[in-house]
């Protein structure tokens, strides 16, 4: 296993050895044969050889010298080989002469050289004999430390040898040298940054715009919806019951359906009926309830039963409330019914006993006043008269517990039985007319006027009241209601004395009947003293219904 000379380092192999001494030991320190020339490389000294003793040899033949060391007289027996092809430029080192360095008494100082000697003559012994060529050009050098200087002046050396083209990968353009191709190239990167940055911007400013083009569509159609909405629920200002009779009778002269003369005498009477706070009662029909039972008592079916509320008149839209009404007609016929039970004797000091629509706004504006269901007055701006808005159960609350009724809402939130029906509703509205007639110890009979008031359905769009139920033999079970959009001419074939199942059949409603998602249900169930009037008042602050299931 051969060992290292100098610092004792064993190495696996000869080659091993000879490596570690060129990175190791190995000083690159050489003199000119031919001159004073040192502290040059061989790759340099080459190059002077060529260069300043060219008379030495011819000008294209390599030129061949044996290289001494510098400190002593050791000959390396490295010889270098120099054609006019490799032109490659020499690093700039700082020579000096070449000589020996001497102490203050005369003695020779050890140089480094020295050290080195034993170094040279194995260097020497393993290269004897071998080439090395550079694999970018064609010199060949003996010594492989020489040919590493000579491949690093390769790439450190920035001089283009002629012929050379220099092409950008990106525009073609032909450049003088690499330094110039290199700066061509930046350009191209900067612009492409540029290029970049702006599309950015151009994109950044087409989203900015589209996202504002969005928002402006999102607005119009929101603003759109919003007055659609207003429009169906009578709050587009477009003028109430008043202004809505007047354009139906414009209507009914232009069509010849009506004289100018008959026009003016019905507007008369429009604004004295207005005035007056009272209803005209031309849509108004009375004895209904007296009529049903007769028919029950005639014609019922053995095993069948029914219930009936207290007498209530049927009031139906007109002219002047036609598609919006509904909720102040059914609050007509719950009053009609309460003013005729004694324990509703408060309702009697009023100078309406049957108020008209805009009466009706200004009873339910009267009780936002008085601090009912905020919440709900703040959805129409505390405001009813004079618009077409429609009305709903809270509404109905609120003038009942202004004018001191105890109501209940119960809330039937969700279907509960299978095709999205509600037997629940039915069962609750059977519970509420048969329970006085079932706590008493005697057979019940099969039909039953109560003294108990209508019940307000409503469901979306529309309300309607609950005057009564049937209970069949095979125990299905069907409401009996007040619409406000049957016409008086079909509620009057009720009374007539040859009334038949058939005529009603209009007021039947069986559970496959009402498949609505939601229904909720206001019920009046005695009085209120002036206390708890107030704590309703209160309560409705958070309003909260009564919700089944």
């Amino acid at each position: 296993m051969p060992v290292c000379d100098i610092c004792s380092e064993e190495l696996s192999c000869d080659s091993e050895l000879k490596t570690h001494l060129l990175l190791t030991h190995l000083e690159n320190e050489v003199t000119c044969p031919l001159c004073s020339l040192s502290g040059v490389t061989y790759s340099e000294l080459n190059f002077h050889i060529s260069t300043a003793h060219s008379e030495m040899g011819s000008e294209n033949s390599p030129v061949t010298t044996e290289l001494q060391h510098p400190e002593c007289d050791l000959e390396t027996g490295a010889s270098v080989s120099w054609s006019p092809e490799c032109n490659i430029g020499a690093k700039k080192r700082n020579f000096r002469p070449a000589g020996k360095t001497s102490n203050l008494d005369g003695t020779h100082e050890k140089t480094q050289e020295d050290k080195m000697e034993p170094f040279h003559r194995h260097l020497n012994s393993l290269s004897r004999g071998r080439t090395f060529s550079c694999p970018l050009c064609n010199l060949v050098c003996s010594d492989c430390l020489m040919l590493q200087e000579h491949v690093e002046l390769h790439f450190q050396d920035h001089a283009v040898s002629d012929g050379a083209v220099f092409v950008c990968p990106m525009c073609e353009v032909v450049c003088d040298d690499s330094w110039s191709l290199q700066e061509h190239v930046e350009l191209h990167l900067q612009c492409s940054h540029a290029d970049i940055d702006g599309d950015l911007q151009f994109a950044q400013k087409l989203q900015e715009e589209e996202e504002h083009q969005r928002k402006q569509e999102e607005a119009k159609r929101e603003a759109e919806e919003f007055t659609q909405l207003q429009r169906q629920f009578g709050l587009d200002n477009g003028g109430g019951y008043h202004k809505q009779m007047e354009r139906s009778l414009e209507r009914a002269v232009s069509r010849g359906h009506m004289s100018p003369a008959e026009f003016h005498m019905k507007r008369v009477e429009m604004m004295e009926t207005l005035g007056s706070g009272l209803d005209e009662g031309q849509t108004r029909t009375t004895g209904l309830l007296s009529a049903m039972y007769n028919f029950y008592q005639r014609g019922i079916q053995e095993g069948a039963r029914v219930w009936l509320c207290s007498e209530s008149e049927h009031f139906s839209s007109s002219d002047g409330d036609r598609g919006w009404g509904c909720g102040y007609r059914n609050f007509q016929m719950l009053l009609s019914s309460l003013q005729r039970l004694e324990q509703y004797s408060i309702l009697h000091t009023l100078p309406d006993s049957f108020p008209s629509i805009p009466r009706v706004q200004a009873l339910i504006e009267a009780a936002w006043a008085e601090g009912i269901d905020p919440q709900g007055a703040s959805q129409f701006n505390g405001r009813l008269r004079g618009t077409r808005a429609w009305i709903g159960a809270t509404e109905i609350y609120s003038v009942l517990t202004s004018l001191q009724l105890r109501a209940r809402i119960i809330d039937f939130h969700q279907p509960t039985g299978p095709g999205d029906t509600h037997p629940r509703l039915f069962q609750w509205v059977k519970n509420y007319f048969s329970f006085l007639t079932t706590t008493g110890g005697r057979v019940p009979p099969k039909v039953v006027k109560t003294n108990l008031p209508p019940i307000y359905l409503q469901h979306q769009g529309h309300s309607r009241s609950i005057v009564g139920l049937e209970e069949r033999r095979n125990g299905s079970i069907c409401m009996l209601l007040f619409d406000p959009g049957c016409s008086p001419a079909d509620m009057r074939k009720i009374l007539g004395p040859n009334t038949s199942s058939n005529h009603l059949n209009r007021l039947r409603k069986f559970p496959t009947h009402l498949k609505h998602q939601q229904y909720q249900v206001v019920v009046v169930e005695g009085v209120l003293s002036k206390e708890e009037k107030q704590e309703r008042v209160v309560s409705s602050r958070t309003f909260h219904a009564e919700r089944i299931p």
